[in-house]
């Protein structure tokens, strides 16, 4: 059975950073793309970063320059850092992965940032 459990949000003051945890069981690890989502308020959750299994990184243009995506295979885990945070970066953090045709959602960690 596949979870995905993430960790690591708070509250930080806008320029301030974070570091983002997923870690995901049931799976190999290293065999898999992971992509970080997030949902502010009132809107659509949207895609924030992307890792392929290759290694290959990929970001929405809002968070280039400041989110670095990236994993640690013998830790089962991927990260966000999130540097230089903006109040428009608020929101719940979700990690997820698509695995043997079914899609897989951590329960989210919350990230808000004040001006």
């Amino acid at each position: 059975q596949v979870q995905v459990v993430e960790s690591g949000g708070g509250s930080v003051q806008a320029g301030g950073s974070l570091r983002l945890s997923c870690t995901v069981s049931g799976i190999t690890f290293d065999n898999h793309a992971f992509d970080w989502y997030r949902q502010a308020p009132g809107k659509q959750r949207e895609l924030v970063a992307l890792l392929s299994s290759g290694g290959s990184t990929g970001y929405t243009d809002s968070v280039k320059g400041r989110f670095i995506i990236s994993k640690d295979n013998a830790k089962n885990t991927l990260y966000l850092q999130m540097n230089d945070l903006k109040p428009e970066d608020t929101a719940v953090y979700y990690c997820h992965i698509s695995t043997s045709g079914r899609h897989y959602w951590g329960q989210g960690t919350q990230v808000t940032v004040s001006s």
